[in-house]
């Protein structure tokens, strides 16, 4: 395989998390997860610099102004971004590991327009249909009816992204755990010459939210 950084794109709840999970069990000497920035306070069980590096609202800012940021993002009033040095740490500190980034839409469009050089794999994880990610939400019971909305919103924008023609280079619907994980495996290991899946079209939950 190559070091090709892995960007994993995907609305909040499809599974990206679990995915990732799976591919450190799997192959736990060959990938590290780059550790995000964020301004937001330290929930219990997060460390420091594992988790997230927890920074301060004008410690962030500076990092923007110095350019630091592969991309940055506000979400619910907290401040989150990658640095190309989070990336870089991965494969100098991590023994050659590959390094994975889980970010939104906005990010990889930051990513593609001032950072082409990274030349990462893109790979988006969908629901099978905006209302089953609705439905997976709602039951998580982990996020307030407020945090929901806000990240029902921000699918929206990410699968009306995906959609367009050569925004990712493999889309892979998380309709069946082991099948979406067998697909992202083989798209790393063979660097994407696996059939990707369309975005499935809008249902009506999706046309609902859009018009309201």
């Amino acid at each position: 395989m190559s070091q090709r950084p892995i960007v994993l794109c995907g609305p909040s709840g499809v599974g990206k998390s679990t995915l990732i999970k799976k591919l450190f069990e799997e192959f736990p000497s060959s990938f590290g997860f780059s550790v995000s920035h964020t301004t937001r306070n330290i929930r219990p069980g997060e460390v420091d610099g594992q988790s997230y590096h927890f920074v301060t609202r004008d410690e962030f800012e500076r990092r923007v102004r110095n350019g630091e940021f592969l991309e940055h993002a506000v979400f619910g009033g907290n401040m989150y971004g990658t640095t190309a040095q989070a990336v870089r740490d991965v494969h100098e500190k991590g023994a050659g590991r590959r390094a994975i980034l889980d970010i939104d839409a906005q990010g990889v469009r930051l990513i593609k327009q001032n950072h082409p050089d990274l030349n990462p794999i893109y790979v988006f994880i969908s629901p099978p249909t905006f209302g089953t990610l609705k439905e997976r939400l709602e039951g998580r019971a982990t996020d307030s009816k407020d945090a929901i909305e806000r990240r029902l919103n921000m699918a929206l924008d990410e699968l009306a992204y995906a959609r367009q023609p050569h925004s990712f280079d493999c889309i892979i619907v998380n309709q069946d755990l082991a099948k979406a994980y067998e697909k992202l495996r083989s798209v790393i290991q063979g660097e994407v010459p696996v059939p990707s899946d369309s975005v499935p079209p809008e249902d009506e939950a999706e046309r609902l939210r859009r018009s309201s």
